[in-house]
């Protein structure tokens, strides 16, 4: 008989009780997409799905990940006047479904930022979020990736928020859109968006507050969790990958960082 690690028995078991009796009645969504294109930030992506990775060992969750096309996707920039030290930094992931051939049960559409979110030939993706949106049941960004969704006119009238080093050039995509700033991250009817990386972590460094902030992504994707698939989810995720998440969505110090002026309502969650 073949054992379990200790840390998948100690999570399993606090799935039974739950499954039978999912939040409000109703069945959290299971199927996952992530709309990819060239240069874009992989925390962005991975940061939400780690937690989404552990869950799935306890409840179906299927995922798709989703580009122009089959190729690999590459985190290298588009601009090559972006890497002026001529570096090699960079890697791929395999789509396993195209723009034009995607999964047609998509529950949950992630779409990441990064560089190659403000270049001029994401259309596609644009395009994809557009045609996508009215059948889902929620829209997730991270980081710049609001402002694929502005493009798509999808955030036209909600509350969103983005990257605050971004801020101009992002919200200038959306005039439309009702930004936010401070905030962590925004929720508006099935609309979730998030505010951008934190240095501290990608220095190695603790943030402020005693936190260790990964992503603000990660802090929305708990969020989401808790809301969506239960609060046991969430704390036990958390203990799991030991992540202090910041519950506060109003919490960002990077708009006063990057001097962006409040606008907007930040509801503290």
């Amino acid at each position: 008989m073949k054992l379990l690690p200790p840390i998948f028995l100690a999570f399993n078991s606090i799935i039974a009780a739950f499954a039978a009796n999912p939040v409000n009645g109703t069945a959290p969504p299971k199927n996952w997409g992530v709309a990819l294109y060239r240069s874009f930030d992989s925390i962005d992506v991975f940061g939400p799905l780690n937690p989404l990775w552990y869950l799935a060992f306890s409840l179906q969750l299927n995922l798709a990940l989703i580009a122009p096309s089959l190729s690999p996707v590459w985190v290298e920039p588009v601009d090559p006047a972006l890497n002026k030290q001529n570096s090699s930094f960079w890697f791929s992931i395999n789509p396993t479904h195209t723009y034009a051939d995607p999964p047609k049960d998509i529950e949950v559409l992630l779409v990441p930022g990064g560089p190659g979110s403000r270049m001029s030939d994401v259309d596609e993706v644009i395009n994809f979020v557009k045609k996508t949106y009215p059948g889902l049941k929620y829209l997730i960004t991270t980081c710049t990736g609001a402002g694929i969704a502005a493009r798509a006119g999808v955030l036209d009238g909600k509350r969103a928020t983005t990257n605050k080093k971004a801020w101009k050039t992002v919200t200038a995509m959306g005039p439309d859109v009702k930004w936010v700033s401070p905030a962590r991250w925004t929720v508006d009817g099935n609309i979730w968006t998030s505010s951008g990386v934190s240095k501290p972590q990608i220095l190695g460094f603790s943030a402020h507050n005693g936190h260790k902030q990964v992503t603000s992504g990660l802090d929305l994707i708990f969020a989401f969790i808790e809301e969506v698939y239960g609060t046991t989810y969430a704390k036990d995720l958390q203990g799991i990958i030991e992540f202090n998440r910041v519950k506060d969505a109003c919490e960002d110090s990077f708009a006063e960082e990057h001097q962006v002026p409040p606008s907007g309502d930040c509801f503290q969650s």
